[in-house]
């Protein structure tokens, strides 16, 4: 049995693709409808999440994406969406599963499908983390980067402003961030999929470990014409390399 959620603000629409589901012949149970993104958040907080979610991407109060950075949504997501070409193609490049309205009975099976089949690779954590897909269709629908982030702090769930944070870092295989407070959060991003998803002139790839806030800068030593350390604020080292690679653009990116 499938436990499937549905977030729709159209009634007939809704009631369409409940009918969809029925007759599929998949064992699929709906556990709920929702309407808005304040009641998606709300059900969230009271209910165990889901093996499936139907989305529409634009409700009646705003677009579905922003529930992904209110609450961290672990199941996986079909999307459905009236979203012209170029929308879609954003979505294929970041594998996320779609349904064009108005749902035909054959788009549906093909989507359930696919949630099948990838449903052991969810399950073992396997697939590219759900929000960064998320963060970046909705970066290529908006032209935005990502303004703030969700993290666990024991039981509780935090939002930490982007502007706010001086630093990423990995460190064995996990990333962290670092505040202007000098709290350190782990995050379920990798240091490639930050890059992609922060303001670039604000934040710069120094080298393979560090993805650093231009306001986290305390200074910058020249050893030579190709060697540059940088200190960072509540970084506990003496400072840190820039990769040689990167000597050019940091040098541009600082002068802009």
């Amino acid at each position: 049995m499938i436990r499937a959620l549905i977030i729709e603000d159209e009634r007939l629409a809704a009631e369409h693709l409940q009918n969809l589901i029925v007759q599929s012949g998949r064992d699929i149970e709906i556990v709920d409808v929702l309407g808005t993104v304040k009641e998606t958040i709300d059900w969230f907080t009271v209910n165990n999440p889901p093996d499936l979610i139907f989305m529409d991407i634009q409700l009646s109060d705003g677009l579905s994406f922003h529930v992904f950075n209110q609450i961290p949504i672990r199941c996986p997501v079909i999307f459905t969406t009236a979203y012209e070409e170029y929308a879609l193609r954003a979505f294929k490049v970041n594998s996320i599963d779609y349904l064009l309205k108005p749902i035909n009975p054959e788009d549906l099976t093909y989507a359930i499908d696919q949630f099948e089949s990838q449903k052991k690779q969810v399950l073992k954590g396997e697939n590219q983390t759900l929000n960064y897909k998320v963060d970046r269709v909705l970066q290529a629908l908006t032209k935005k980067y990502k303004t703030r982030f969700v993290v666990n702090v024991g039981a509780h769930i935090r939002l930490l402003e982007a502007e706010k944070i001086l630093f990423y870092f990995s460190m064995e295989k996990a990333t962290f961030l670092r505040e202007e407070n000098g709290k350190t959060f782990d995050i379920n991003y990798s240091l490639d999929q930050l890059e992609t998803l922060v303001d670039p002139a604000v934040f710069f790839r120094i080298n393979r470990q560090f993805l650093v806030n231009i306001k986290a800068i305390l200074d910058i030593i020249s050893y030579s014409g190709s060697i540059l350390k940088v200190k960072l604020a509540h970084q506990e080292d003496n400072g840190i390399f820039i990769s040689r690679k990167k000597l050019k653009s940091f040098k541009q990116w600082l002068d802009r």
